[in-house]
């Protein structure tokens, strides 16, 4: 099943990239990603110029629902971390709050045991963030992104 387009405010947006730079820093990581599970890359931080971030999302979000299909066949709801030992680098991928995924790729100048750690503080504040924005998206009456769109501005769009 396709998980709908998520909303982003640019407040929640912030806070996001707030953890995932901080995440950089505090695992002595090379990247962090926030990929949501269809593919879509939500915030990065690091070393991201060399990386095919488009790709990287997208094969992560393949690589979740792949693990998905194991875990069920298991008879597990999921399977929440995952890790992934290179030669020079190494992934560490979670599973917050069954909505998005976080990564994290580092090298030998830092250690999963670090990593780890710093990534179960992080996705606990995530996954609040996420909470937050759900519940503002949800709200009855809550300002909708395209509230401010009538049907003339969208005309004038194609009349152009």
């Amino acid at each position: 099943m396709v998980n709908p387009q998520m909303v982003m405010y640019e407040e929640e947006f912030n806070q996001i990239q707030t953890v995932v730079d901080r995440l950089v820093r505090e695992a002595n990581a090379k990247v962090v990603f926030i990929v949501d599970k269809n593919g879509q890359l939500i915030a990065a931080s690091g070393e991201v110029d060399n990386i095919d971030t488009t790709s990287l999302a997208s094969l992560t979000a393949g690589n979740i629902a792949a693990t998905g299909g194991i875990a069920k066949l298991l008879r597990e709801n999921e399977f929440a971390t995952q890790f992934h030992e290179g030669e020079k680098a190494n992934i560490h991928i979670q599973l917050v709050g069954n909505r998005v995924i976080l990564v994290v790729i580092f090298d030998s100048k830092s250690s999963l045991g670090l990593v780890r750690l710093r990534v179960r503080k992080s996705s606990e504040e995530l996954s609040r963030i996420f909470d937050a924005l759900l519940s503002k998206v949800q709200e009855p009456g809550g300002d909708s992104p395209f509230a401010e769109i009538t049907d003339e501005d969208i005309d004038n769009l194609f009349n152009d």
